[in-house]
C-alpha cells in the first residue's frame, strides 16, 4: 500500500479538478439510500468525465494498492456503493451522455452515468423506449440499474436489466479496456461475459458504456385498475390467479395495509379500512382492454372492490400511490428495505410469513410486492442510524422463509454489505467459492469493492 497522501498526489497529477477531498463530497460517498453508511471516511471523489479518467484512476489504484468503490447516483439499497475508509470513490454520474441511437437496429450505446427517466425523454423522441423501470427511475441511473441487475414495475411482462442490455465497455482493475457483448440480436460467440458482469455490483470492473436492446413505444392504449381487498393474503390470492389465467399485465403491483396506510397519509388521502390491501395492474398494447376487462372480472370474483380506467393520465395518478411507497416510509422511520423473490404462486404464503413474523418480534414490516414477478420488498422501520439486533433476528428469519418457499435473498438490489452474511445460505459452500474465484480472476489484487457481496 502506497501512503493515502502520495495517492492522492497521483490522482491530482492525472485528474486535476476532478479529484474531490471536499467534506460534503466524501460524507456523501459513504451512504447510499439504505440507511447503511461505510465506516471511515474515503480518501477522494473521482468526478469521472471519460473512460480515459476512470483508466487513469484504476492504473493509479492498481499500482498503489488503493481500494475503489464505484459509485452512480447513490440510490442503492443494499450498501453495495458506500466508500469508506482510505477507499477511492469513483463517481461516474457526470459520465451521462448518450452516444448513439440506432432505431433501424433497435438499440442505443450510452454511458453509465444517464438518468433512467432522461434516457426514456431522449428515446421517446425515435419512437422507442429501454424497458427496465425502476420505482427510482426519476433518480436511478443505467450504470447502476446493471451493477445492481436491477428490475421494476415492468418486469413481469418486458424484462429485467439483463434482458435489455447487448454489450458493455469495462475497465479493469488495472485499467485495461474491454468490449463484452454484440450489437447484433444473436451472438453466441465464448461465454457470456455480459450477462456475468451485469448484476456484479462493481466486483468484475467499472461498467463505462452499455450497447442497450431497445423496444418500440407500445401501441394502443393502457388500462390501469385499482383493486382492494379485505386483507393481503386475498390480494395476493388474487393476483396469483391472473397469473395463472394466462393473462400478462405490464405491472402489477400489491401494497399491503400497513403500506398502503402510510401512502394514503403521505399524500393526505383518506384512511382505508383497517387490513385493507390494494392491487394496482395495468395493461398495455392494443388488446389493453379486453384484457383490462377480463382481469377486473377474476379481481371481482376474488373478492376485490375495482376501479378501473381507460385514461393515461388518471392511470399514472394511480401508479403514483405506489411510487410514493419511498418517501412514505421514509416519513416513517430509518427504514430497512428488503428485497427477496418467490415463486408466484407463493406469494400467499410468503405473506403468511411475514404475518407470522411480525407477531413473532413485535413488529410491524409494511410490504410492496411486485405481484407479477414475485418478487416483494418487506420494511423494517426503527428509530436511530443503526439497525437494532432484533430487526436483523426479524430479517434472518424472513429471508430463510423466502429461501424455503424456493425464493431468493434478492430480486434486484443486489447482496452488497447488508445481505452478504447470508449469501452462502441461498449459494451453497461450493458455488460461493466458485463465484469468489472468478471475481479474483477480474481483480487479483481484490482493490473493486472490498468487503462487499463475497465477504463472510
Amino acid at each position: 500500500m502506497t501512503a493515502p497522501a502520495r495517492v492522492l498526489d497521483r490522482l491530482r497529477e492525472a485528474l486535476g479538478d476532478r479529484v474531490d477531498t471536499g467534506s460534503e463530497a466524501l460524507a456523501a460517498a459513504r451512504a447510499d439510500e439504505s440507511g447503511h453508511a461505510a465506516v471511515g471516511i474515503p480518501l477522494a471523489v473521482i468526478h469521472a468525465t471519460s473512460t480515459a479518467d476512470v483508466q487513469q484512476t484504476l492504473r493509479i489504484a492498481s499500482e498503489t494498492g488503493t481500494p475503489v468503490v464505484t459509485r452512480g447516483a447513490g440510490t442503492g439499497l443494499a450498501g453495495g456503493a458506500n466508500a469508506g475508509a482510505g477507499e477511492i470513490a469513483l463517481s461516474l454520474r457526470r459520465m451521462d451522455r448518450i452516444l448513439e441511437v440506432r432505431p433501424d437496429d433497435l438499440l442505443a450505446v450510452v454511458e453509465p452515468g444517464i438518468l433512467n427517466a432522461d434516457l426514456n425523454a431522449a428515446l421517446a423522441e425515435h419512437g422507442l423506449w429501454w424497458a427496465p423501470d425502476p420505482a427510482s427511475r426519476a433518480i436511478s441511473t443505467v450504470g447502476g440499474n446493471i451493477a445492481t441487475g436491477a428490475g421494476g414495475l415492468l418486469c413481469a411482462k418486458y424484462g429485467v436489466v439483463r434482458d435489455a442490455v447487448l454489450g458493455i465497455d469495462l475497465v479493469l482493475a488495472d485499467g485495461r479496456l474491454i468490449h463484452l457483448g454484440h450489437r447484433s440480436v444473436k451472438g453466441v460467440t465464448g461465454l457470456d461475459l455480459t450477462s456475468l458482469v451485469i448484476g456484479s455490483e462493481g466486483k468484475l470492473g467499472v461498467v463505462v458504456g452499455a450497447t442497450l436492446k431497445l423496444r418500440r413505444l407500445v401501441p394502443g392504449e393502457v388500462c390501469t385498475i385499482a383493486a382492494t381487498f379485505p386483507d393481503v393474503r386475498s390480494a395476493a390470492t388474487a393476483s396469483a390467479a391472473v397469473t395463472a389465467s394466462g393473462a400478462q399485465p405490464a405491472i402489477m403491483e400489491l401494497l399491503d395495509a400497513a403500506s398502503l396506510a402510510a401512502i394514503h397519509a403521505l399524500l393526505a388521502f383518506e384512511q382505508p379500512a383497517p387490513r385493507t390491501a390494494q392491487l394496482t395492474i395495468q395493461t398495455d398494447g392494443l388488446q389493453a382492454a379486453a384484457e383490462g376487462d377480463a382481469i377486473a372480472g377474476l379481481l371481482r370474483g376474488a373478492g376485490g372492490t375495482v376501479t378501473m380506467t381507460h385514461d393515461r393520465a388518471e392511470g399514472e395518478r394511480l401508479l403514483a400511490v405506489r411510487r410514493s411507497m419511498h418517501a412514505a416510509m421514509a416519513a416513517l422511520g430509518t427504514t430497512l428495505i428488503e428485497d427477496v423473490a418467490v415463486p408466484r404462486s407463493a406469494l400467499p404464503a410468503m405473506f403468511d410469513e411475514i404475518a407470522r413474523i411480525e407477531g413473532e418480534y413485535g413488529i410491524v414490516i409494511p410490504t410492496v410486492a411486485h405481484a407479477g414477478d414475485g418478487n416483494l420488498h418487506p420494511n423494517f422501520v426503527f428509530d436511530g442510524p443503526d439497525v437494532p439486533p432484533h430487526i436483523w433476528d426479524a430479517a434472518d428469519d424472513l429471508f430463510r422463509s423466502a429461501l424455503r418457499l424456493g425464493g431468493t435473498l434478492t430480486g434486484e438490489h443486489g447482496i452488497g454489505v447488508l445481505k452478504r452474511r447470508w449469501l452462502v445460505d441461498e449459494l451453497g459452500d461450493d458455488q460461493w467459492e466458485l463465484q469468489r474465484r472468478i471475481t479474483a480472476v477480474f481483480d487479483p489484487a481484490g482493490i473493486l469493492n472490498p468487503g462487499k457481496v463475497f465477504a463472510r
